[in-house]
């Protein structure tokens, strides 16, 4: 099974990259985010085109998360905290995969820029709260798969230059302390487990010559619970979409389930 993340920056502007992503990796699931529609302008028709069910919850302009899927996917949720800003930011789904009951959650986390202003404590706010609830989540259920552009940069070797970030709301130390404690709650960086020493991006600017420099940061990612690590046979960032006329400024992340 493949899982598969992309902050796709508006999903009607995207629409035909989408679907070629979609025709030739097919992935089983496609977790997007940043949609940038209101449920009932989203490109339903589309997706259904090539045989993939939609789970969404949208926001007119900005945000929104969406889940579409081969297989019909159970308990969707989009209230699962409540969110002070109310912005479309995290949808969660069941699956049955190898018996085991596995907890979706797609989110998608405020960039947090300027620092020190409302957009930053908002952040540490919205982080905060998610880390509640998934405390609480694997109270119930330890099979949890979190994805989508956790807008963190977890470590030095995971952006081109760390010096330039060390005061960005995507790299500040109390930020990457935010994703350590959701890590500790039992959970691996899947990328990482996978590739302990790989240095690969996931997101590039379209400013300065970003892409052809190679000049990103991994800000995607998937947290698998330790109860689930030992079926990730792989994590793959696929850059193809992101080489494609008028392209998201992210590319997908990849997870295969063995």
């Amino acid at each position: 099974m493949i899982i598969s993340s992309w902050n796709v920056n508006s999903v009607r502007a995207r629409i035909e990259n989408i679907k070629e992503y979609l025709k030739k990796f097919s992935p089983d699931i496609l977790m997007m985010q940043e949609i940038k529609t209101p449920d009932e302008s989203y490109p339903y028709k589309d997706i259904k085109s090539i045989k993939y069910q939609n789970y969404v919850f949208g926001q007119k302009g900005y945000n929104g998360v969406a889940i579409i899927s081969k297989n019909k996917l159970n308990n969707i949720e989009s209230d699962i905290f409540k969110d002070r800003n109310k912005q479309s930011r995290i949808i969660s789904a069941e699956l049955k995969y190898k018996k085991k009951n596995i907890v979706l959650i797609n989110i998608y986390t405020p960039n947090g820029n300027p620092v020190d202003t409302e957009k930053y404590s908002y952040k540490i706010y919205w982080l905060d709260s998610l880390i509640k609830k998934i405390k609480s989540l694997t109270k119930k259920n330890d099979n949890i798969i979190i994805g989508g552009d956790f807008n963190i940069i977890p470590s030095e070797e995971d952006v081109h230059n760390h010096e330039n970030y060390k005061n960005d709301a995507l790299f500040r130390l109390e930020i990457r302390k935010k994703l350590r404690e959701l890590i500790n709650l039992g959970f691996h960086d899947a990328y990482r487990y996978i590739h302990p020493d790989k240095e690969e991006y996931t997101f590039w600017d379209y400013t300065g010559g970003a892409w052809q420099k190679n000049n990103g940061m991994r800000i995607d990612h998937f947290l698998v619970s330790s109860s689930l690590i030992n079926i990730v046979k792989n994590v793959s960032i696929n850059k193809f979409p992101r080489d494609r006329e008028k392209p998201s400024d992210h590319t997908p992340i990849e997870i295969e389930l063995a």
